[in-house]
């Protein structure tokens, strides 16, 4: 039951039913803490692989009760427990081979806890509230709730508190069990058709370019197998989100946003506000505020004060990147990440002195400039997932199919394509949403909506029962 499949709609819709039967605090606890552990057990049935994580967790409860005792004077003792033992059990390859534990063990899902736990380690050592209203039983709900344990979205305990643990649940009315329903058909759609087609593509892809195919062949799979991840990695990611938000709210619980149309962001600083939202708003918070911070107090020259965010912006995506996984593909990843946001940055801020910011924002605001900059955000992204689904091995072996200036060709070809067709895409977008009916956009309508479901539907149904194979799993439930 880690991906959209059957067996996790149903599972999930079981658990709404249920936890709609009582509106009271204790019997909606009581059902998400059963369904959590069932959950659980149905990923790994072997307790003894739980201990670490186990380990984990009381590490993490511990640190909080110390900062909010007082027993940790220096509150960062417990953040860098947390954070070494978070890379310790997830082998990050600069940790000695000996020191590792060596014996297989749960991990699914340890980077989102990571996440939570850290949040309110950090958050209890700056003193809040918080800390002192959470015991066992709600640290444990909030760190093991199933909904957001494999991929996320990354919320925040004050978030998860007001709903699950309020007198009074949250208001399910028939018009937004309406629209639930149509985001879970829309998320399957996307991770069990649109996924899986993407990824059928990759992969034909990869086999023309690797193996012995006709000049053209190759020129044609390289421009495919680039252009085409980021479509797949986006469906198979935001299909998946889409259903645990929409389950989440049957049970009465709000999730946050975690996409937000990305690939109509018109810069890479602009694309990391629509990507995984929770968690670049994670690291802003925790990572980027804080050294812009520090940074700012300590360089009083104003004129270099607009570069620090240029340093800052790095530091924070160079560590997204790093996140994602624990070789050196992952470190170059990266400097990737941290580089386009930086760049971008710095592009913002030398642009800004040159033009003025007036003439600056005239001219990103100029159709062919988004265009354009649209494009660029796409192919840099695209570019950056090689070192995420691949290794350098692989990555050698792509690159040595086609001559430096073929590759050249193909990237350009890409930025062209993708700015040609966001851009209609986005005119085509804005031209429909004003055909409006009573003030209101014809395709956002209750009947226009359940058209566009029932036929999602059928159409997901149809295919994954034709096909009769599963859909790619989940690939941010790796992370």
């Amino acid at each position: 039951m880690d991906s959209a499949s059957f067996s996790f709609l149903f599972f999930g819709l079981a658990v709404a039913v249920a936890i709609n039967l009582n509106r009271g605090r204790v019997w909606r606890s009581t059902v998400m803490t059963v369904a959590s552990l069932y959950f659980l057990y149905a990923l790994e049935k072997n307790p003894l692989a739980y201990l670490p994580l186990v380990g984990f967790l009381a590490l993490g409860y511990l640190a909080i009760q110390c900062h909010r005792r007082g027993w940790l004077r220096v509150p960062t003792v417990g953040i860098v427990a947390v954070l070494v033992a978070y890379v310790w059990l997830k082998k990050y390859t600069f940790f000695p081979e000996a020191i590792l534990l060596h014996s297989v063990y749960f991990t699914l899902g340890l980077s989102y806890v990571f996440f939570r736990v850290m949040h309110l380690v950090i958050e209890s050592g700056d003193g809040g509230e918080m800390a002192s209203r959470i015991g066992v039983f709600e640290y444990l709900l909030y760190t093991l709730n199933f909904t957001t344990f494999i991929s996320g979205p990354i919320q925040r305990y004050e978030e998860f508190a007001r709903d699950q643990f309020a007198a009074v649940p949250v208001e399910l009315d028939v018009a937004t069990v309406g629209l639930q329903l149509e985001r879970l058909v829309r998320g399957f759609f996307k991770v069990n058709v649109l996924a899986m087609f993407f990824d059928i593509l990759r992969q034909d892809a990869l086999l023309y370019l690797t193996h012995p195919a006709s000049a053209q062949q190759r020129l044609e799979s390289g421009f495919t197998l680039m252009a085409v991840y980021p479509l797949f990695l986006y469906c198979n990611f935001s299909g998946y989100i889409d259903v645990v938000i929409a389950l989440a709210r049957l049970m009465r619980l709000r999730l946050p946003e975690n996409f937000d149309r990305p690939f109509s962001a018109t810069s890479f600083i602009d694309f990391w506000s629509r990507w995984h939202i929770t968690l670049s708003t994670w690291f802003k918070d925790y990572v980027y505020n804080p050294l812009m911070l520090a940074l700012v107090r300590r360089v009083e020259s104003i004129s270099l004060q607009p570069y620090l965010a240029v340093l800052a912006f790095f530091v924070t995506f160079f560590l997204v990147g790093l996140w994602h996984g624990r070789t050196s593909e992952f470190l170059f990843y990266g400097l990737l990440q941290g580089g386009g946001v930086s760049v971008n940055k710095l592009w913002q801020v030398v642009m800004a002195q040159a033009l003025g910011r007036k003439r600056y924002k005239a001219l990103a605001a100029h159709a062919l400039y988004r265009t354009l900059a649209r494009g660029l955000t796409f192919s840099w992204f695209a570019f950056t997932l090689l070192w995420f689904w691949s290794d350098w091995a692989g990555i050698r072996s792509i690159e040595s199919s086609l001559a430096v200036g073929q590759w050249m060709a193909i990237w350009a070809a890409i930025w062209l394509a993708s700015s040609v067709l966001l851009g209609v895409w986005e005119w085509m977008r804005s031209g429909l949403l004003a055909l409006r009916v009573m003030g209101e956009p014809i395709l956002t309508t209750r009947y226009a909506r359940v058209v566009y479901a029932s036929a999602l539907g059928t159409a997901a149904i149809f295919i994954t029962l034709l096909l009769n194979s599963p859909a790619p799993g989940i690939v941010y439930k790796v992370f």
